[in-house]
């Protein structure tokens, strides 16, 4: 009896705990969807209780719209451009840690990894006083003589600049990870048959990394696709419009503009971007499993 009255508690505790579960993934990703998607449809002023109906006129205004396009333009740009040197010098330094080219492991993994776990915020700051034309160490140390963040030109690339900083951190444990969980007996035997260090590499290492550079790949995608703090931070999408991205126009056309049913008609937009991106990291995933 005793036991059948702990089985049955512990079955209600799970029951509470799974309708616990059930309601916060309404409240806080249901919800929302639902609510932006009927946002989408409306001229919505929640500031002076705006809501009326105009169909999809909200979408055709944001896909006229030229801004929307440079914000489209330059988050493509930073998205690629963060991936790839992400990806390239995380994998870079996992080997040279993993092949011991560099001495004392642990502490040179908590070193890559800790701007990872510092707020972005805090890095943003940071970061703007390294680029500060009079004061900062970026020109002094590299002898450039650039306005970073005032400049059309050069604002974006010292966004992506930071942002590959903090995050590459992330790729080099990832991959790192990989790199020990490599069958050994693989590397030798090509060793044995003797297939040069780049060879093992290309032939071998890199095709049984592929989950995990799949999986940095895409959660980075979609990570970067929804860039906003530093953006807001640093350079408040100027000088211009040359640091605007699509999450800071979201932020600009709700709180700044209050036209929140066109902001909700991108943010839609952008939810079908990342959707597809899931969807794919779950196909090409599954498939590079299958390999």
């Amino acid at each position: 009896m005793a036991y059948k009255n702990k089985f049955e508690r512990l079955f209600s505790l799970r029951n509470v705990v799974v309708a616990f579960i059930i309601v916060d993934f309404a409240v806080f990703l249901i919800y929302p969807i639902i609510r932006a998607f009927a946002g989408s449809m409306h001229n919505w002023n929640p500031m002076i209780d705006t809501w009326k109906y105009v169909g999809w006129d909200n979408f055709k205004s944001v896909l006229t719209d030229k801004l929307f396009w440079t914000s489209i333009s330059n988050t493509l740009i930073f998205t690629v451009a963060a991936t790839f040197f992400r990806l390239f010098i995380g994998l870079a330094l996992a080997m040279a840690l993993y092949s011991r080219m560099i001495k004392h492991k642990t502490i040179w993994q908590a070193i890559f990894y800790l701007p990872t776990i510092t707020p972005l915020v805090a890095i943003s700051f940071v970061w703007m006083w390294l680029y500060d034309p009079q004061f900062g160490l970026v020109d002094k140390l590299t002898g450039l003589d650039i306005n970073w963040l005032k400049d059309s030109k050069y604002a974006l690339i010292g966004i992506i600049l930071m942002t590959i900083w903090k995050d590459f951190g992330y790729a080099t444990v990832m991959y790192l990870g990989g790199l020990m969980g490599l069958p050994e007996e693989d590397l030798e035997a090509a060793e044995m048959d003797g297939a040069s260090t780049w060879q093992r590499f290309v032939y071998i290492i890199l095709p049984l990394l592929k989950p995990t550079t799949i999986f940095i790949l895409i959660t980075s995608l979609i990570n970067y696709l929804q860039t906003y703090v530093q953006i807001m931070i640093m350079t408040q999408g100027g000088p211009g419009t040359s640091t605007y991205t699509i999450s800071y126009l979201i932020y600009d056309k709700a709180f700044v503009q209050y036209n929140f049913g066109e902001a909700s008609a991108m943010s839609i937009i952008l939810f079908v971007i990342i959707a597809i991106l899931t969807i794919i990291m779950f196909k090409v995933t599954g498939e590079a499993k299958d390999l």
